[in-house]
């Protein structure tokens, strides 16, 4: 907070302690005479003696309120509030030790007094606890002193009532001191924003006054003036038709200086709703100025968006309507592009949340599937169909899954240096018999001497699936699709491509259709999650936001243009790279899993745990299995030198994964770990787990037989969830 500010908040805290001081102070004397009528009926044998003291009290603080306003200083208010406070807590005190002392009920003028004090005035938080400590040390000592404490309840009641008001009015004081604080800065930064805004009319105004001097003394002037100003300008007559444009103004709508003159400004302006433009006329013909953005239409039939600044002015003694037009259109791209960055990030959290229980389900279904196609006696061919269904089922269930994650960015892409023809020509070649049942045709035209992208195959399919899908939705009665690659090194000209596309080298895949178009409308909203014109069922409106999502990881950008009736084209620039393509990983060995060690597995999801127990087992392996991470320590405290292997998942409740692995590294530090978890596994290696490998959920048994394998044979698995 620089200095002006805090100046300007002290002012405002100091005029607002000496108001609301003068205000309780009034209060108070005002309350100390109205319950006044209390002591006929509480305590008629005192009511004499304690009007007095009513009487003295209520002279006491109408003085103090006079004092406060003689003098505007923090600590000049805060001696006359102290002084009150005291002289009023004096005063109930001589009230409250003739009527039972410790047993009065009279103590709540004391909670009265704090709330009044600690509830109004802005005080700073050591003042309002001497305050506070002040009223109740005037209630405690004079009881302690002169009275016999005959009731301990009722005494220790009013004490718990006076310092429970006590925290609930310093809590109501710091809560209210915070909230004021904030409103004066923004109050502040309103009155300096409003300044500026003020300076810039005046700016502005005193630019018109010179101007319109400068064309009484040479029209020659001004017109260099007028005629050179970047800015577009514009004069209009009272009925809002254009009496003068500045050259500017013509090339910006595309118009020659002729055509425009003579004819109505809302001509020009995109109305969004009925009546807009007569309004604001008439508001800066009664002396308004005002500044707002505007659409404008171009010859062409384009669009252009301005910063409009627009004031009355006085042209030989009729008003005019002086309006000057700045070029936004580009800025509100950028804008747009920087919005749409931020709104994808919002799903991260959707996707993160649902992943692990549904992972967790996945496994338990492919697992048991698998087993019982393993296990049962023959089936015949029906059952094995039905299976296989459940299985594809489940596995595609994961894909989803996989895709929600790494369109968040909740799941980790293995980049790697790529030839993405190749991943277009494997990718047509699975949309191959999808196109042909939708009559379309794709035709490839591939530069071979694209360099190499670093990306993730399998995530660089998502995108050309997903828009050559969106293009052959896009043609119901059939068309042609149309799957470029080539590569191009941008300079200087890469913003004008795209606002956030930096200079450098790229590989651009663009994928162009002859479908129906995207309106104009809703052109902005196409990456937007769950945003889709499908009909119901059709459609889950996560195509394109996950393509964006992707594009964005692998630090590209894509740019779409469209025409309703002419077709669609996505063009996705990726940068390249010098590195070249690696070779294919040879897949491990899946033979000799069978093993008899003994394996403790911890998982709290009991279904994932039997067909873990029952894979492992069928294979020779001895299997002790816990689905509580608690029981699990237990076990492993009891058995830690006959265990050779330990399987946990990574999210449980009680005792996570993570902890888990920690506890038995630390009985027995050599002890084998496996981790699993439906998480991006490059996330336990950031909080220190140390784990011999990793299975990404969901698994199959062969997975899971190969890990374990190759674990206790020693053999360290990268990613063994990410194999087979």
């Amino acid at each position: 907070m620089d200095r002006k500010k805090e100046t300007y908040i002290e002012a405002q805290i100091l005029q607002l302690l000496q108001f609301w001081i003068g205000q309780i102070l009034v209060l108070g004397a005002f309350l100390f005479m109205f319950l006044g009528l209390m002591d006929l009926f509480a305590a008629p044998g005192h009511f004499k003696k304690f009007i007095v003291y009513r009487l003295i009290i209520a002279a006491s603080l109408a003085t103090l309120a006079v004092l406060n306003k003689h003098k505007k200083q923090k600590n000049y208010q805060y001696t006359i509030i102290l002084i009150g406070t005291t002289l009023s807590a004096i005063t109930i005190e001589l009230m409250i030790l003739p009527l039972g002392g410790h047993t009065s009920f009279y103590y709540a003028g004391m909670n009265l007094l704090i709330i009044c004090v600690l509830g109004f005035v802005p005080f700073s938080l050591a003042i309002s606890i001497i305050g506070a400590g002040i009223i109740y040390a005037v209630y405690l000592f004079p009881i302690l002193i002169f009275d016999e404490i005959t009731n301990a309840r009722a005494f220790l009641a009013n004490n718990a009532f006076i310092i429970a008001t006590f925290i609930i009015a310093l809590t109501w004081r710091i809560l209210s001191q915070r909230s004021m604080l904030n409103e004066l800065s923004l109050q502040y930064d309103l009155e300096e924003e409003k300044s500026k805004l003020q300076m810039y009319s005046t700016k502005l105004e005193d630019l018109v006054a010179e101007k319109t001097r400068e064309l009484s003394i040479s029209e020659q002037k001004y017109r260099a003036l007028f005629d050179n100003a970047n800015d577009g300008i514009a004069v209009l007559d009272p009925d809002g038709t254009m009496v003068t444009v500045n050259h500017r103004f013509s090339e910006l709508h595309g118009f020659d200086n002729a055509a425009l003159l003579g004819a109505h400004y809302r001509l020009l302006e995109v109305e969004e709703r009925e009546g807009m433009i007569d309004e604001r006329l008439a508001r800066i013909l009664a002396g308004e100025a005002t500044v707002y953005e505007a659409e404008h239409y171009k010859k062409d039939g384009g669009r252009i968006i301005f910063e409009i600044s627009v004031k009355a002015i006085d042209i030989g003694g009729k008003p005019h309507i002086q309006s000057f037009h700045r070029d936004i259109t580009e800025k509100k791209m950028l804008q747009t592009q920087l919005f749409q960055s931020q709104k994808m990030e919002s799903i991260g959290v959707l996707a993160g949340g649902i992943a692990h229980d549904f992972n967790n389900i996945l496994t338990a279904i492919l697992g048991h599937a698998e087993v019982l196609r393993r296990k049962s006696s023959p089936l015949d061919s029906a059952a094995l169909r039905r299976i296989k269904t459940i299985e594809d089922a489940a596995r595609r269930a994961g894909q989803m899954v996989a895709k929600l994650l790494s369109f968040a960015r909740k799941d980790s892409m293995e980049m790697v240096p790529a030839n993405l023809n190749d991943v277009v020509q494997d990718t047509v070649d699975l949309l191959e018999r999808t196109l042909i049942n939708k009559k379309v045709k794709a035709t490839l035209e591939v530069d071979r001497a694209i360099p190499a992208i670093n990306g993730d195959s399998i995530q660089l399919e998502q995108i050309i699936t997903n828009l050559i899908v969106n293009a052959a939705d896009a043609m119901p009665q059939g068309g042609t699709i149309t799957i470029q690659t080539a590569f191009m090194d941008l300079g200087d000209k890469a913003p004008l491509l795209h606002p956030l596309l930096a200079p450098g080298k790229y590989v651009v895949l663009t994928i162009a259709d002859t479908g129906v178009g995207i309106p104009d409308e809703i052109l902005g909203k196409i990456f937007d999650p769950f945003f889709t014109t499908k009909e119901p069922g059709k459609g889950t409106g996560l195509g394109l936001a996950m393509v964006y999502g992707i594009v964005k990881a692998h630090k590209g950008e894509i740019r779409v243009m469209s025409r309703q009736g002419l077709g669609t084209i996505f063009e996705v620039y990726l940068p390249a790279t010098d590195n070249p393509v690696q070779e294919g990983i040879e897949e491990p060995s899946l033979e000799a899993m069978a093993g008899r060690e003994n394996v403790l597995i911890v998982d709290d999801e009991k279904n994932v745990l039997s067909f873990m127990k029952d894979t492992l087992e069928a294979q020779g392996y001895k299997v002790i299995a816990a689905d509580n991470p608690v029981y699990a320590q237990d076990l492993f405290q009891q058995m830690a030198g006959e265990i050779d292997l330990v399987i946990t998942d990574m999210v449980m409740p009680l005792v996570n994964g993570k902890e888990l692995v920690r506890q038995f590294k630390k009985i027995r530090p050599e002890v084998k770990m496996i981790a699993m978890s439906g998480i991006d596994p490059g996330k336990l290696s950031q909080e220190g787990a140390t784990v011999d490998a990793f299975l990404k959920k969901p698994f199959e048994g062969i997975i899971l037989l190969t890990a374990v394998r190759n674990v206790l044979d020693s053999v360290r698995l990268s990613n063994p969830a990410g194999k087979g």
